[in-house]
């Protein structure tokens, strides 16, 4: 990391940071929690002096919308150069979610622009929009003012010399709210005028060709949008069917069902011609920033490498800064099944001493913090098969299939790595996992295999049966009683002849 980082390793990184704390907390908790536990989480990242921000950063106003539709936050350069940072957080939901949700089959008027002509932009992003305009922080009765007004009083409080420069920033669905927030705060009168700067990155379109006439005819001082290359969210809605076409070598190459969905999510837009605002600042053009673990051709290893390459912590990457601290990660736990009042180990990374530990829907209120890898908790009351999840001010980890509870039973059956994952008919492939047991059946796609061997419950081996086209990728599962493994890019195996 340069002593001097960059504008954009900055801006990228204040807009990562709008993704702490973004899940609320399995068990519930009430949004002034939600709001107070994101607000420690960025503040103590903003006064890390290891990231591009350098601990050069105070934040000044957060307010999550209503349901935590969208977030936005204000933070103030602290080193005498008179900076701001408007941030805003998309829509906390999966990729596909994001792109079938905005609506963009219908366009509105956006009046609040200050165009003095008539502009139009897509009823998502309106409505994303007026949910940021209008969010109050709640954190405290002192701070219950919107972002407009926030801003108004931090520029009060600013020297008049250098001139202020406000920057819109915002990562995916928040990049493309920082776009309309630009010329709706440009249009407002300040105390003390400042330059405005747009930089997003990730950012799906906002609006038509008018919306794009009018923005790009106001004076920023920076007017920039970073994409990679191989992001399929900022091609909405300009440009998505191109990404059918996606990846070249070494892949993965789109499914049918990807090249469907991509094009049944393209006609939402319903004859609308969206084009995106800005100065294009590609990057990752010769694709050389990949999973190189998601590159075969199945739909799961599409959307997988999709996500990867749309992630913030790629674009922090892309940008040359340095990664932000992420959520905690559960990676399995031990037992996976038993009764209420049962110890369990998680195990994971990123865990801290204010970690809090949930059962599906049900807190956990005796846990023991062993290590930022391992938590020692007792059951709490519940039913059925649940996914465990650890919570910290940064975030909530992720549901994952190693990381399941069976209440009284059986264990969740999970595979979880095949190795090789490549081979010929008749190659002798261990499966690891948890929840086997002896007389386990073993798929290959929809082939069973005809040699098994009952290693553990963690483990199986079994041969790779024919199949009618002996060079594809299949999913690998395992069958125990009526319990079914479920399909990920973990259990794929690769064909490679006869």
């Amino acid at each position: 990391m340069a002593t001097d980082p960059t504008t954009a390793q900055v801006t990228m990184t204040l807009a990562a940071l709008a993704a702490t704390g973004a899940t609320p907390r399995p068990s519930g908790e009430t949004p002034q929690q939600q709001t107070e536990r994101i607000i420690t989480g960025i503040n103590a990242q903003l006064s890390d002096p290891s990231l591009a921000t350098q601990g050069a950063w105070r934040l000044m106003w957060l307010a999550l919308s209503e349901a935590n539709a969208n977030m936005a936050y204000i933070a103030r350069s602290t080193n005498g150069s008179n900076e701001f940072a408007v941030v805003a957080r998309g829509t906390d939901a999966d990729l596909t979610d994001i792109l079938e949700d905005l609506d963009v089959g219908t366009v509105v008027p956006f009046p609040e622009s200050g165009s003095p002509k008539a502009i139009a932009v897509s009823k998502g992003a309106m409505d994303a929009f007026k949910r940021v305009v209008n969010a109050r922080s709640i954190a405290s009765p002192s701070s219950n003012v919107t972002l407009a007004q926030a801003l108004t009083a931090a520029l009060n409080s600013a020297p008049s010399s250098p001139q202020p420069t406000v920057y819109l920033t915002g990562h995916s669905l928040g990049g493309c709210i920082a776009t309309m927030l630009a010329p709706y705060l440009q249009a407002q009168t300040w105390p003390k005028q400042p330059k405005f700067a747009v930089i997003t990155y990730a950012a799906p379109t906002a609006g038509v060709q008018s919306f794009v006439d009018y923005f790009d005819s106001v004076p920023w001082v920076i007017d920039e949008r970073h994409n990679n290359a191989y992001d399929l969210v900022p091609h909405a809605w300009a440009d998505l069917d191109t990404t059918a076409g996606w990846y070249p070598s070494p892949g993965p190459q789109a499914t049918e069902e990807v090249k469907l969905l991509i094009g049944a999510i393209s006609k939402r837009t319903k004859g609308n011609l969206y084009v995106q605002p800005g100065r294009l600042c590609p990057m990752n053009t010769s694709y050389t920033s990949l999973a190189k673990n998601l590159v075969n051709k199945t739909t799961q290893d599409f959307l997988g490498q999709v996500a990867f390459q749309h992630a913030n912590s790629t674009y922090l990457d892309l940008v040359g800064a340095p990664a932000v601290p992420s959520a905690p990660v559960v990676t399995d736990v031990a037992p996976t099944f038993g009764e209420p009042g049962a110890t369990v180990t998680i195990n994971g990374i990123g865990f801290s001493k204010d970690s809090m530990v949930d059962f599906g829907d049900f807190a956990c209120p005796t846990r023991n913090i062993d290590s930022d890898s391992r938590i020692t908790a007792k059951v709490p009351d519940g039913t059925g098969v649940v996914h465990v999840r650890v919570t910290n001010t940064l975030g909530t980890s992720p549901a994952v299939a190693m990381g399941q509870f069976a209440y009284g039973g059986p264990a969740p059956v999970v595979v979880s790595a095949v190795g090789p994952t490549s081979g010929k008919v008749g190659t002798l492939v261990t499966i690891s996992g948890s929840g086997f047991a002896d007389g386990a059946t073993v798929h290959f796609k929809d082939k069973a295999s005809d040699s098994v061997k009952f290693v553990s419950t963690g483990q199986i081996i079994a041969t790779a049966p024919g199949q009618l086209d002996d060079h594809q990728t299949v999913n690998l599962t395992v069958t125990v009683g009526k319990a079914t493994s479920p399909t990920s890019p973990a259990d794929e195996f690769t064909y490679t002849g006869r």
